[in-house]
C-alpha cells in the first residue's frame, strides 16, 4: 500500500489515516506532496486521486481519498485492531464525531492552524469567535467523555485521535483548556502511533 500525504507532515486527515494503518499493523510506504506549490494538482497525482487531495491511499489498484472514507476502507477491509467501535450505535457516534471535527469549529482552526500543534507556532490571542468555539468543543468532549478520562467509548477508536488533535491545536499553543481534556489528549498523543507521526522529520516552515 501507498499512502500520500502533505510533505509538512501537518495534515491531521493524513495523519489519522497514518495512524488508523500503525494501529492495523499494516506494511505501507508513504510519500509526499508538496501542496504548498500545487503538487497535488500535477497530472500523475491527479490521475491518482480524483479529488486531488492528501490523504489518498493506493491499495492494489484501487486509489482513495478522504480520510474518513480511508479510514473506514482500512477497518472493513482488513484484520487487526478495531478502528471503529463494534456496536453500530457507537460507531455511528464516532462517524458522527468525525464528520463534526471535519466541518465545524472554523474559528479555531482558521486561528490555530496545525502548525501550531507540529512546529509550535504561536498565534495571536483567539477571537471571540474562537473563544466561544472552544467552549462548545469543550462542552461536546466533555459530554461524550463523561466520567471517562481515557477514551470515548470504552476503548480506543480513531475518533478519539481526531477530538485529541483538535484540542492540542489550544493545548500545544497554551491558550486555557480544561484540565481532565488535556489528561484526555495527553494520553492519545502518547499512542506508538501517534507518536510516529508526531516525530516525523519536517522541512523548515
Amino acid at each position: 500500500m501507498l499512502l500520500y500525504v502533505d510533505s509538512r507532515f501537518t495534515s491531521p486527515y493524513a495523519m489519522s489515516v497514518f495512524v488508523c494503518l500503525r494501529e492495523k499493523g499494516l506494511p505501507f510506504d508513504v510519500k509526499t506532496v508538496d501542496l504548498s506549490v500545487k503538487e497535488n494538482h500535477d497530472p500523475e497525482f491527479a490521475t491518482t486521486s480524483i479529488t486531488r487531495r492528501v490523504p489518498t491511499l493506493v491499495h492494489d489498484e484501487f486509489a482513495l481519498s478522504e480520510s474518513s472514507a480511508i479510514s473506514e476502507y482500512i477497518d472493513e477491509t482488513f484484520p487487526g485492531a478495531r478502528l471503529y467501535p463494534a456496536d453500530p450505535r457507537l460507531r455511528a457516534r464516532a462517524r458522527q464525531v468525525q464528520a463534526w471535527l471535519r466541518s465545524d469549529l472554523m474559528p479555531i482552526r482558521n486561528e490555530r492552524p496545525t502548525d501550531v500543534v507540529f512546529y509550535g507556532a504561536k498565534r495571536s490571542a483567539l477571537s471571540a469567535d474562537a473563544r466561544a468555539e472552544a467552549d462548545k468543543l469543550f462542552s461536546a468532549a466533555q459530554t461524550l467523555l463523561g466520567s471517562r478520562s481515557d477514551d470515548l467509548f470504552g476503548e480506543w477508536c480513531i475518533a478519539d485521535l481526531d477530538l485529541a488533535i483538535m484540542l492540542n491545536r489550544l493545548i500545544l499553543h497554551g491558550d486555557p483548556v480544561p484540565s481532565p481534556l488535556v489528561a484526555y489528549a495527553n494520553r492519545q498523543w502518547r499512542r506508538p502511533a501517534v507518536q510516529r507521526w508526531v516525530t516525523s522529520p519536517r522541512p523548515p516552515l
